[in-house]
This record gives C-alpha cells, sequence and structure tokens, in this order.
C-alpha cells in the first residue's frame, strides 16, 4: 500500500507551534510514501518564513516530497521582487523546478503551478498546462494511481468560495478526466472537502474526484473548520481501484490529530492506451 499526506497552507509566520510538534509526530507514525505540500507554506514569502517551513519539512523525514508554491508564496509588499523574481525565495527553499511530476510503481503526482505574479489570490491554468498534464497522464502506467495537484481549487462548493475557484478549472478537468486523472488535491481555502467530480460535471468521461485540504498548523482557521491534513491510502492491488481518503484534524495539540472522516473512493478503470 503507497500513503499520501496532503499538506496544504501552514502559512509558516502564523503558525502555532504546539500543532507543527502534533503534525510531525503524526506524520512519523504514518510513514508514508509521498508527501504532498499544496502550496502557501508561508504568509509573506519572507526568508525566516521560508527557512521555517523548510525546516519543517526535513523534519517529517518523507522520503519524497511534491512541492507548489501558493499565492502567499510570493512576495507581496516587495513590488520589484514580485514582478522580477516572484518565485526565488520559494526556489531557494525548494529547489527549481515548480511544477514537479513524482512517479513511482504505483504512483504518479503531477504539480500545476496555478499561481500568477499578477494575481495577488486567484489562480489560474493555461491551455498549455492542461495539455502539458493530460499528455503526462496519458502515459500512466495502468497500476498507478493518478494525481493532479493545484493550490487554487479545481472545484468549490459553497457560493461563497467561487471567486476562489481555478481559472479554466472546467476545461481542465475534463480534459484530465479524459486522460485518465483520478483525483484533482488543492487547498487555498482552508475548507477540507471530497467531491465527486463526476456527479457535479455533464459528461466528465469517467470517474475523477476533488479532494481539498484545510490549513494544516496556521492560526488562521475558518470558523467552521481547525486544522487538518489528509491522508491518501491506496492499495493498489488485484480488485476494484479503490483509494481512501482520510481528513486528521487536531482538536487538540495535547491529543494530536486524529481521524474526523474516513472516505471510500470508487475509481474507474484506466482508460485504454
Amino acid at each position: 500500500m503507497d500513503v499520501v499526506v496532503q499538506i496544504s497552507d501552514p502559512h509558516f509566520g502564523t503558525e502555532r507551534p504546539d500543532v507543527v510538534e502534533a503534525l510531525v509526530a503524526f506524520v512519523h507514525t504514518q510513514a508514508p510514501t509521498l508527501l504532498v505540500l499544496s502550496g502557501d507554506l508561508t504568509q509573506r514569502a519572507r526568508t525566516a518564513q521560508f527557512d521555517a517551513a523548510a525546516a519543517f519539512v526535513r523534519r517529517l523525514g518523507v522520503p519524497a516530497v511534491l512541492a507548489i508554491p501558493g499565492n502567499h508564496d510570493i512576495p507581496l509588499y516587495d513590488l520589484p521582487g514580485r514582478l522580477l523574481r516572484p518565485y526565488a525565495g520559494w526556489r531557494r527553499a525548494f529547489g527549481e523546478e515548480l511544477e514537479p511530476v513524482h512517479e513511482s510503481d504505483h504512483l504518479l503526482a503531477i504539480a500545476v503551478k496555478t499561481t500568477r505574479r499578477l494575481r495577488h489570490v486567484d489562480g489560474e491554468v493555461s491551455e498549455a498546462q492542461i495539455e502539458r498534464v493530460a499528455r503526462r497522464l496519458e502515459r500512466a502506467h495502468p497500476n498507478q494511481l493518478r494525481l493532479v495537484v493545484t493550490h487554487q481549487p479545481a472545484f468549490t462548493v459553497r457560493e461563497e468560495d467561487a471567486p476562489d475557484r481555478l481559472h479554466n478549472a472546467e476545461p481542465a478537468l475534463r480534459r484530465w478526466a479524459a486522460a485518465g486523472a483520478d483525483i484533482v488535491l488543492g487547498g487555498h481555502i482552508h475548507l477540507p472537502y471530497v467531491v465527486a467530480l463526476h456527479e457535479r460535471l455533464d459528461g466528465l468521461a469517467r470517474r475523477m474526484w476533488a479532494v481539498q485540504a484545510g490549513t494544516a498548523v496556521s492560526s488562521r482557521v475558518r470558523h467552521e473548520a481547525g486544522n487538518s491534513v489528509n491522508v491518501l491510502r491506496w492499495p493498489w492491488g488485484p480488485g476494484p481501484r479503490r483509494c481512501t481518503v482520510e481528513r486528521w484534524d487536531c482538536e487538540s495539540a495535547v491529543r494530536g490529530f486524529e481521524r474526523a472522516t474516513q472516505q471510500r473512493l470508487e475509481l474507474s478503470a484506466p482508460p485504454p492506451a
């Protein structure tokens, strides 16, 4: 079985130290094969915040990490930096690749950089990005769980969150479904949920799910959702393709992260080569 932990929106600079410690302990108990960081690792893209985020990731000790920047990981008040070198701090802390791909025998995870230097909050996916991801999905091995990772949500469930939805999300979802995507992971709005996209979008080619993460360790929680992370369990053996998604909440740092929900996602067979 492969285990994927999704951590989103920790916003280092606003982190709760006791929750950080609880999360480090929790991740060690899960022994994930892949850590997905779906953006907003810092609050204001400052050097000290990137250093704290990078040190936190090192403490987790996960053998494979796939990370993408969020809108908070681009300088807001440093206008020259935002326009000329928006990802300089990110690259120093997490490497040059802004759209990494992780591949193993049973996992394919593709990151999509949805932030833009001229957009303070909104995200978008371009036609070129849509096609790049689709072509990579089409080359996936039948045994692989196919994940696409964005920062801004590709699908929102509440009217008040609709302005935060990723621009060009619907054509992206249709193309990625046809190419074989199973799950689209996102963050940004600090609201965790799981949505069966094939029940919400007419004509989707196959079963595909949206899995959104809350804020992992930040004090910037919504009143209806506290600190949480997602755990995906992919058994990859013979039989029907199913993936379990669990949400783990930290209601009390003393008690640590506790499982709040567990949902089994039925997946479609891989599309023909």
